[in-house]
């Protein structure tokens, strides 16, 4: 049984079912459509980039995510996306996507606090690249990104260290000297085929200054 009203699995039924490979950009920055996406399985990123190939990810999204959905003004749209690794996707119409929340409030709650939680990581994601320093926003990416286990905080295993200089706002090369700094120092570990993070980044990430 779904609980989320929101799940893309819930909006297939008003929607396109469509199979997209690996680095496919669904929609780029400035283009003007009228459709809202579901994650029925993959990763995908939020981007923004320059003329110069340099970018940085706003978000990450996985399955049970939706985005597209800033496109219900009818405005270009403010961030690209791009698949990570293959991934399907559930497309609906604009049209279709707000007669479905008119028919299901409980949607229309479940959206108001996706806005919401985007609206926070974007002013964090503000708050670190303007008051912390590289390693801080390293640091910063790293606690975001990992769960808690009984093996302690796990980072994801597909996180590459390209994707963790997007967010932090960095170069790949300087995220790779952080993380070899940090595995000798012990605050980063390999176990068992796991990256598990040390109690002690997540209180140095909280002593940080928040936006």
């Amino acid at each position: 049984m779904i609980e989320n009203p929101l799940h893309p699995a819930s909006l297939v039924a008003i929607g396109l079912v469509r199979a997209l490979p690996r680095r496919t950009v669904v929609f780029q920055e400035g283009d003007v459509s009228d459709q809202i996406y579901g994650v029925l399985s993959g990763r995908l990123k939020v981007y923004l980039s320059d003329a110069d190939g340099r970018e940085i990810a706003l978000d990450l999204l996985g399955p049970g995510q939706i985005f597209g959905e800033m496109s219900l003004d009818g405005q270009p749209r403010s961030a690209s996306v791009m698949t990570l690794e293959p991934a399907r996707l559930v497309i609906v119409q604009r049209q279709a996507f707000t007669d479905y929340l008119a028919a299901n409030p409980a949607a229309s709650l479940a959206l108001l606090m996706t806005v919401i939680r985007r609206a926070r990581n974007l002013t964090g994601l503000a708050g670190s690249l303007a008051l912390l320093d590289v390693y801080g926003r390293v640091v910063r990416t790293l606690t975001l990104a990992a769960s808690r286990d009984a093996a302690g905080l796990t980072l994801p295993d597909r996180m590459t260290h390209q994707e963790i200089a997007a967010r932090a706002g960095t170069t790949r090369e300087m995220v790779s000297r952080i993380l070899s700094d940090m595995r000798a120092s012990g605050l980063l570990r390999i176990e068992a085929g796991r990256t598990l993070l040390h109690e002690a980044v997540v209180e140095r990430d909280d002593a940080a200054p928040a936006p």
